[in-house]
């Protein structure tokens, strides 16, 4: 893990799906918080929400879990990318492709960060 593995235990009783849509939320705060600080503790709980979902697909392999979790990822390597944070969001860009993420032809990726910004847009409204 880019950010070491320290998942508090209450965690451990999510669902994959919850984790994911936990990790989604967290995702939509990072976007809107400016302080480098509590961006870079998002990002670390967003990583072990998705290790924790990663996990628990292991045992139980769900297709749809999977591409969230590495739509997640490129998600998160996208805003590290966008804050400075180039080394760790590549760290990231590659736990997504070998999830099985891969960008549009054109090279962008379709992820959760157009969603996290409208719905960010929407909240300041």
């Amino acid at each position: 893990m880019v950010f070491g593995s320290t998942v508090p235990s209450s965690l451990e009783s999510f669902t994959p799906q919850q984790a994911l849509e936990l990790a989604k939320i967290y995702l939509k705060n990072a976007l809107s918080v400016m302080d480098p600080k509590i961006v870079l503790e998002l990002c670390h709980n967003i990583e072990d929400l998705l290790s924790k979902a990663k996990k628990a697909v292991k045992r139980a392999p769900d297709q749809t879990v999977v591409e969230g979790i590495a739509t997640a990822y490129s998600d998160l390597g996208e805003l590290l990318e966008s804050r400075g944070h180039v080394g760790k969001a590549q760290d990231f860009f590659k736990k997504a492709q070998k999830l099985g993420y891969v960008a549009d032809i054109d090279g962008s990726f379709q992820s959760l960060l157009g969603w996290a910004h409208d719905e960010a847009h929407k909240a300041s409204i």
